[in-house]
């Protein structure tokens, strides 16, 4: 039997069908469907058809292996999503027709709880991807449509104006409700991508919570920083529009906690990656709870283990376990400290902070880092002052970390003959022990 001749059809680039609309594009993401909505669909199942009975039962077909980025072996295709995008428009009504104008067309003042919160109802919803359509808020449900709404822009907008209502800042300075913003200006259609910042997954910092608009829907996902492809073009920017944080007040010194007038932030400002004025409050009020004994120093803003462990200390004393006791403060644990309620930590209850990596005294990577201010940081200064690397610094040392104290640290290394990332100049538990010994 003579073997069939196979053309491959894609749909009408000029047809406005239902159709052709939907496949162009869902190609070449799925095979699933396709004989919907147009004649060209089909054509290629019969093809397709014919293909099968000429071939013959005896002999099987391969399955489609699933797509992966061909610069990032093992890393699925399907999470570097294609998003094309529409460009600026205002924002949308019933029916999908544009709705009047706002009365009040600059942003507005928004908190960065209520950014995350906005994110998630998308998330929730499983609002499908479409560079055309809209949602019942009035946004487009592209990536920067789905950016526009969680910032409460007044219009939808798209990677190539975003930036208009930001701030670029540096991958230090990201927090919830920041984005990451990869524009591509020599072809806008091709890469160009928008997220959501949701806060650091690990303490180093190399992934984070993404929320993004990308097919098939809104999604939550752990990301590699910067992104999963085209890392290096992404840049972080920060909402003009962000309120300030509130005013922390100092715990009563009446009564433990801090007073009532501190509410709950959410859980966004809280767990790994978090840096801010609530991370601090919330460890002088579990030091005034008696879960002092998890903090080698601080409490600080940034968060650490020793916050994690205070936090679950406290809840367990309660009578909390599992999920309840996570480590992570909510709603009602932030109410029992805030308030003074509930039962403190009992004595011993918290043992002393673990010895990292074995070392005795060594504190970890995370306090010898750019922005860090700390005891550990004078400490380290003033012991290579006395092992003979004084040179380094015209004042100090101190407690907040400097190019002296790196410099300083990586002449020390390199006096231990090593060389490369061995002498990088970020004290790890060998050089630790090796200047403590």
């Amino acid at each position: 039997m003579e073997s069939p001749v196979f053309e491959d059809i894609d749909p009408a680039s000029d047809c406005d069908c239902p159709g052709c609309v939907h496949w162009r594009r869902a190609l070449p993401y799925s095979w699933a469907g396709r004989t919907s909505g147009h004649p060209a669909a089909h054509r290629a199942l019969a093809l397709a058809a014919a293909a099968s009975a000429a071939l013959g039962a005896g002999h099987a077909v391969p399955a489609a292996a699933a797509p992966h980025a061909p610069h990032r072996p093992g890393v699925s295709a399907g999470d570097e999503p294609d998003t094309p995008q529409g460009g600026t428009a205002p924002l949308h009504g019933p029916g999908g027709r544009p709705a009047r104008p706002s009365a009040a067309p600059k942003p507005t003042t928004i908190t960065r709880t209520e950014i995350i919160n906005r994110a998630k109802t998308w998330v929730a919803a499983k609002v499908p991807y479409s560079m055309s359509a809209y949602w019942s808020d009035g946004y487009r449900q592209d990536c920067s449509g789905y950016v526009s709404m969680a910032w409460r822009l007044p219009g939808n907008e798209w990677t190539g104006s975003l930036a208009q209502y930001a701030e670029r800042i540096s991958k230090e300075e990201l927090q919830p409700g920041d984005i990451l913003l990869f524009h591509n200006q020599s072809d806008p259609e091709k890469g160009s991508h928008v997220t959501l910042f949701g806060g650091w997954t690990d303490d180093a910092h190399t992934s984070y919570t993404a929320y993004e608009q990308t097919r098939p829907h809104a999604r939550r996902k752990s990301t590699p920083y910067a992104y999963w492809n085209d890392s290096d073009r992404y840049v972080p920017y920060r909402y003009k529009g962000v309120a300030p944080e509130d005013p922390v007040p100092e715990p009563d010194s009446g009564k433990p906690g801090a007073p009532a007038a501190a509410p709950y932030p959410g859980a966004a400002y809280f767990g790994p990656g978090a840096n801010n004025k609530y991370v601090t409050l919330l460890g002088r009020m579990l030091v005034a709870r008696g879960a002092g004994a998890s903090y080698a120093s601080g409490p600080g803003p940034r968060w650490t283990g020793a916050d994690r462990r205070a936090t679950r200390a406290f809840q367990q004393a309660q009578g909390w376990t599992g999920a309840d006791a996570d480590g992570l403060p909510g709603p009602r644990t932030w109410e029992l400290l805030v308030t003074g309620e509930g039962r403190d930590v009992k004595d011993g209850a918290v043992g002393p902070p673990p010895a990292s990596h074995g070392v005795s005294g060594y504190p970890g990577r995370a306090v010898f880092r750019p922005g860090a201010n700390n005891i550990y940081v004078t400490r380290l200064g003033r012991q290579l002052v006395r092992k003979g690397f004084g040179r380094f610094y015209r004042v100090g040392p101190g407690p907040r970390w400097s190019e002296a104290d790196r410099r300083a640290v990586e002449a020390f290394q390199r006096t231990q003959g090593w060389r490369g990332g061995a002498a990088d100049g970020y004290p790890g538990p060998e050089t630790w022990r090796r200047l403590f010994s």
